[in-house]
């Protein structure tokens, strides 16, 4: 079994930070681009996460979701309003810090492209993976990817857990895309991660769904001006009210612990 990796340096030089509960790395889309090629070239495996205020939410809820991200080489901000709230705590973070899927995913494709790296995409309703598949190679003609649905037994020891690392062996890919979900996702990669041995693992939640075209993206200035949880709120009221209307209030301890931390450091 091939060992994990630790995180390379990133351009920057950025230095991990706690904010809300959690630890990130503020890194640009472009620095976690490069320290993909990094972990590629090394070999053995490597987790890029990332960190909004759901997963903040869940994570003093699920302590197998905490460990997943203490075991994680990085951790990207995926939210406007994290990001605003760092400034607020004069933390070194800012706007270019933002890194989601929808910011990079044209550079990610054409990396893979251009460096001829295999894509393995876990996740989905049945259907939905390939037709991702077929847009993505349609947009980025010449992309190495194959792709499994999200309906199984994640069962570590189920006969389709074994099979699924059995497909993901023969097709040997440099990167793996989890899409089931927070926090399933992120546990189906705990607990698999040394089991396959090689790969960048990144969970990706509904990245596929946007590519088929089965959900709608919210368009992009929307993340820019800290808007894009009330385009998927008007999108999903019923799914996603909790969520965005609920969830953050149990924030409001960490938040008040991080105003602590900004005294303490006058």
């Amino acid at each position: 079994m091939l060992p994990c990796m630790t995180a390379p340096a990133h351009p920057t030089a950025t230095t991990r930070v706690r904010l809300l509960g959690g630890v990130v790395d503020p890194i640009t889309p472009g620095e976690m681009l490069a320290a993909t090629e990094a972990f590629v070239a090394g070999g053995g495996t490597a987790v890029i996460a990332n960190h909004n205020s759901h997963s903040l939410f869940l994570l003093a809820r699920t302590p197998a979701l905490r460990a997943f991200f203490d075991d994680a080489d990085l951790v990207q901000i995926d939210s406007r309003p994290m990001i605003l709230w760092a400034r607020l705590m004069g933390l070194p973070v800012g706007g270019e810090h933002r890194s989601t899927y929808l910011d990079w995913r044209d550079a990610f494709w054409a990396t893979v492209r251009d460096r001829g790296w295999r894509v393995f995409h876990v996740g989905g309703a049945p259907g939905v993976g390939e037709r991702a598949a077929a847009a993505i190679r349609k947009a980025w003609p010449g992309v190495n990817l194959a792709e499994h649905c999200g309906y199984f037994d994640v069962d570590p020891a189920s006969a389709d857990s074994v099979a699924l690392r059995r497909d993901i062996a023969a097709f040997d890919p440099d990167i793996i895309l989890v899409g089931m979900g927070m926090p399933r996702q992120e546990q189906w990669i705990a607990a698999n991660r040394d089991l396959i041995g090689r790969g960048v693992f990144f969970p990706v939640g509904a990245a596929f769904d946007y590519e088929a075209g089965v959900q709608e993206a919210a368009p992009r200035w929307t993340g820019k001006v800290g808007l894009e949880w009330l385009f998927r709120l008007l999108s999903q009221p019923r799914r996603l009210a909790f969520r965005y209307l609920v969830e953050p209030w149990f924030l409001a301890p960490a938040a008040l612990a991080d105003i602590g931390a900004r005294l303490a450091r006058r």
